[in-house]
């Protein structure tokens, strides 16, 4: 019964995170007082995606440092030179606007990433590997490319975010991994296949819950906010975009792939609301809260053409054998 939940609920993942969305803003005064729960249900995901991963896997991943290469440039060279391109085309002159464009793409991959990645099968001590990384180094990295990009000063509660990254993906992690070492592998069919469906219904709340935290920023509908959304969408969906592209041509291997696009794609949005509304004004803070709202939607719409793509593939070459 789970085995068929868990595939009706992989069919129908590009609808789920809309309706999380568009359920979070319109009901956030009932739903915003609950997301205390966001990084429970987090670790929870964590947890379930990591039972298929083990301490050999990741080691592998650490002694061929490649893949990891290739998304922190992906993450903190291109996207942010496209963001910054992208936001002095279509917003020139406006400083605020085009900052807020540049740091939803220098803050750090979205730990959420993880989960897509184990849905779909990518390399999931990549993905890990990748997240704890580029975390680490956010401390450095996003003050120095706002720098370099705006001009301007900030900082960050480094404390926190590692805090909150130790919760949600590091002891999770080692737990599953550990479990699966031990269990040589037994976890993943005796517990994993149980929770995979509960992990996917998760990612809808999480969405739920972020879009009832961001709702009291899209109270004023303008023009200007409707062009920041299809820009923040474009910038977002061409990183998926870029990402793919360039695994497919360094890499080639469909885990890695699928990976680095999710990787590439996703940012940690949450942490980057955080920074925005703190130490910007709020004009800078619009891009980045419009860009929470469709960040899983993109997601799950990426993941699907992968699924899509991927299966195509082998068909074709079933199709040539036979």
């Amino acid at each position: 019964m789970l085995q068929k939940l868990n595939k009706q609920l992989e069919r129908i993942m590009p609808l789920i995170t809309p309706v999380g969305v568009l359920t979070g803003v319109l009901f956030s005064v009932h739903l915003k007082d609950f997301s205390y729960l966001i990084p429970w249900i987090f670790a929870f995901m964590t947890f379930a995606g990591s039972l298929g991963s083990n301490f050999r896997s990741l080691k592998e991943v650490i002694v061929h440092p490649f893949p990891i290469i290739i998304a922190m440039a992906i993450l903190h060279v291109l996207m942010p030179i496209w963001a910054w391109g992208v936001g002095h085309v279509a917003f020139s002159g406006d400083i605020y606007t085009i900052t807020g464009l540049v740091l939803g793409m220098v803050i750090p991959t979205g730990v959420t990433s993880f989960m897509w990645v184990a849905i779909y099968k990518g390399n999931i001590p990549l993905v890990l590997s990748i997240i704890l990384i580029d975390t680490l180094l956010s401390p450095i990295i996003v003050p120095f490319s706002l720098s370099l990009f705006i001009g301007g000063k900030i900082e960050m509660d480094f404390f926190n975010i590692m805090k909150g990254l130790l919760g949600m993906v590091v002891i999770p992690s080692l737990i599953g991994m550990y479990l699966n070492q031990v269990t040589k592998g037994r976890i993943k069919d005796q517990l994993g296949t149980r929770l995979a469906p509960f992990s996917k219904i998760s990612i809808g709340f999480v969405v739920m819950l972020n879009g009832a935290v961001v709702a009291p920023y899209l109270k004023h509908i303008d023009l200007k906010l409707v062009g920041i959304t299809l820009t923040v969408f474009m910038i977002a969906l061409t990183g998926y975009l870029f990402s793919f592209i360039i695994g497919r041509f360094l890499s080639g291997g469909r885990d890695t792939v699928i990976s680095l696009t999710f990787t590439g794609g996703m940012r940690n949005i949450s942490a980057g609301a955080v920074i925005a509304i703190t130490y910007f004004p709020a004009a800078v803070a619009v891009p980045v809260v419009v860009g929470m709202l469709f960040q899983q939607i993109l997601a799950s719409l990426n993941g699907y053409f992968l699924n899509r793509y991927y299966n195509k593939k082998v068909e074709r070459q079933e199709s040539i054998a036979l």
